[in-house]
């Protein structure tokens, strides 16, 4: 009997141009976090399972507000840790490491608390929308030849109107499969549309507003495990030599080896939602705001989440 699809949630990390637990802070009515909005989407696509990926530091806090409020929700709630000693065997975290591993890191180190099933990802600091959650669950549910996914969004709904920021712009197939996503770290709107530099500003390029991007919401079947504990070592052994305090292992290079080695192929499902996070402490108000009027429509409860 096939696995229903659980999500995992990566919310080890700090926002470092933010400062705080962004995680956890009350951006809602009634005093919900982003993340409170990302469980009650889940919940209403069809995930029973959440699986939240934290560290050690930030235990108390996350279980005491976030964590207990989805255990009230009825979901199943199981925890993962990505901790810097969490590596493969031969392998140690260099004097000085502070920075996380990466995200494809932080999804191998839950992977027995997914156990086999096919599993969602997303950062626990965005605000995807009810349409993804309800794309990829749906996808996964299904199964079928394709069983890895990424829900993509069009740039416009992502770019920040308070600084750069940075986003995988994807190509795709006829098929609507994945072909390549591009990082691209300094995307800023203008007076004329949105545009990105790769050489600090000296120039710059257009990107079409209706461009699909990566978000770091991905489904994939229990395969992508597999794929990302056989490049573990070798991101290790390279980025330990290179970089040892700074080096992280991207959940895209997983998916980028798997489509280069033709052995995954990767679904782009589009949603139509806008996206919103925190990059910048001044984003929060907008946040704020669209997430009222997200009540007001009939999106989410007249009042409050809980």
């Amino acid at each position: 009997m096939t696995k229903k699809p659980v999500l995992a949630v990566m919310a080890a990390g700090m926002g470092s141009r933010y400062g705080g637990l962004k995680q956890i802070e009350p951006v809602g009515p009634g005093g919900a976090a982003i993340l409170d909005y990302s469980l009650y989407d889940a919940r209403r696509a069809g995930f029973e399972t959440v699986v939240f990926i934290i560290k050690h530091e930030i235990e108390a806090d996350f279980k005491a507000t976030v964590g207990a409020r989805a255990q009230r929700s009825g979901l199943e709630i199981r925890y993962a840790y990505q901790q810097l000693d969490a590596l493969p065997a031969g392998f140690a975290p260099p004097q000085g490491r502070q920075k996380p591993w990466g995200t494809a890191h932080a999804v191998w180190a839950a992977r027995d608390a997914i156990g086999g099933a096919p599993f969602a990802v997303i950062n626990a600091d965005d605000y995807y929308g009810p349409a993804g959650y309800k794309l990829v669950y749906d996808h996964l549910a299904a199964g079928g030849g394709t069983p890895w996914a990424m829900v993509g969004f069009l740039l416009g709904n992502t770019v920040s109107a308070h600084g750069a920021v940075s986003r995988g712009v994807c190509v795709t197939d006829e098929k609507q499969h994945l072909v390549s996503v591009t990082e691209r770290t300094r995307i800023e709107p203008y007076a004329h549309g949105i545009h990105y530099t790769e050489d600090g500003g000296e120039t710059w390029r257009d990107l079409a507003a209706d461009t699909v991007v990566s978000m770091n919401l991905w489904g994939f079947g229990p395969d992508y495990l597999a794929a990302a504990e056989a490049g573990l070592t070798d991101f290790l052994q390279k980025g330990l030599a290179a970089d040892p305090l700074k080096c992280e292992y991207y959940l895209p290079a997983v998916v980028t080896a798997a489509l280069d080695a033709g052995t995954a192929q990767v679904k782009v499902l589009t949603s139509p939602d806008k996206w919103y996070g925190i990059t910048y402490r001044e984003d929060k108000p907008e946040l704020m705001a669209a997430l009222a009027a997200l009540h007001a429509d009939g999106t989410y409860p007249p009042d409050r989440l809980f």
